[in-house]
């Protein structure tokens, strides 16, 4: 991930051309490039993608989205986000319907998937960020120890294993997701 130096807005990042080849985010108005994610990190975004929306299109519970769509959670300077997945509860999203650009304010829950490319320190000071701004949950996977962390504002994150059950808790309630399914690859 590079980051720059001049400061830039949320509405300077909409404008930006696509290149084809990075996405963007912004931390406090620091333009930050995103490498393109492998093919690990994206089966398994994908495959919780599909339980998730799944479950959440179902239950009528509110929207799922992809790492395409940007979090506007801060203002002057501006903060944008875009976490490999994201939902937000029904009755967060707006009576305008959902909006073409950012979204204003933090997601419900945020997925993070560890990339190669990916630096610890910003990965843990990206969750930190997330539950400042208002994610109730934010689930952390990484492919390698094939382990998630859910993180909750002002609790112990609770560290889970290939053996276990993603529960969604009281903010997805019923989801139950089997990580041997997650990180189970066939050849």
């Amino acid at each position: 991930m590079s980051q720059q130096t001049r400061t830039v807005t949320a509405e300077e990042l909409w404008g930006m051309p696509d290149d084809g080849y990075h996405r963007y985010e912004l931390d406090r108005g620091r333009l930050l490039t995103m490498t393109p994610a492998g093919g690990l990190h994206g089966l398994i975004a994908s495959r919780l993608h599909v339980a998730l929306a799944t479950h959440v299109n179902e239950g009528r519970l509110g929207i799922v989205v992809s790492a395409d769509t940007g979090f506007k959670l801060e203002s002057n300077p501006d903060t944008v986000r875009a976490p490999d997945l994201a939902f937000i509860a029904s009755d967060r999203i707006p009576m305008t319907g959902i909006p073409e650009g950012f979204w204003r304010g933090a997601p419900d829950l945020a997925v993070e998937v560890l990339s190669p490319s990916d630096r610890r320190s910003e990965v843990n000071e990206k969750i930190a960020q997330y539950l400042r701004l208002g994610v109730k949950q934010v689930w952390f996977v990484e492919p390698s120890p094939r382990r998630v962390t859910v993180h909750v504002p002002d609790q112990l994150p609770q560290v889970l294993h290939e053996s276990d059950t993603l529960d969604g808790g009281e903010l997805l309630p019923g989801f139950r997701y089997s990580l041997s399914n997650l990180f189970t690859f066939a050849r």
